[in-house]
């Protein structure tokens, strides 16, 4: 049976992901990014890892997809763009250095942690208490850790979603007969 569930969900992810990929229309492929994200809870699910499968239905596929879907229609997805027009000439090269740079850091940081010298990682305190303690004490060290230690970030992450909103709304707002821009 766990060889079922994990086959569908598996599938599931894959099959939302190449849907983000290859949709050419915008609100396709942000419904098959719900996919992958259910298809993900579904795997939390299995690994008995519940309370990340309840953040990822509902953070996740409920209001950061919501959000993009609003960005989305609110932008418009009927106009057709000209995707040979490049705003900025150098766009694509800066894009293949950052991503060549990128790449070189991963590879790096996979070697240097496959070397046998390397040193070990200790778990946090927040981490060694949850794999003392019951399931309970994993939901409550998250908990410490995002209020106490990273609530500054926790809010500021907040404040920019809303920033973000804000902004699309003003970018994608036509003005009235009479006013100007």
């Amino acid at each position: 049976m766990e060889l079922f569930v994990f086959v569908v969900a598996a599938a599931m992810v894959l099959g939302g992901a190449v849907g983000v990929v290859l949709r050419s229309h915008p609100v396709h492929a942000a419904l098959s990014l719900v996919l992958t994200l259910f298809g993900v809870s579904v795997l939390f699910v299995a690994q008995e890892a519940n309370f990340l499968a309840a953040v990822q239905v509902i953070v996740y596929a409920g209001a950061i997809v919501v959000l993009f879907l609003f960005v989305i229609m609110l932008l418009g997805v009927d106009k057709v763009e000209d995707l040979q027009i490049e705003p900025f000439k150098i766009q694509r090269p800066a894009a293949v250095a950052v991503g060549a740079g990128l790449l070189s850091l991963i590879s790096m940081a996979i070697i240097v942690a496959r070397d046998a010298n390397a040193p070990t990682v200790t778990p946090s305190d927040a981490v060694q208490a949850a794999l003392d303690g019951s399931h309970d004490n994993n939901i409550r060290a998250i908990a410490r850790d995002v209020f106490s230690d990273h609530v500054l970030a926790f809010e500021l992450t907040s404040v920019l979603l809303v920033i973000a909103v804000v902004a699309t709304v003003m970018l994608a707002r036509k003005p009235r007969k009479g006013e100007t821009t």
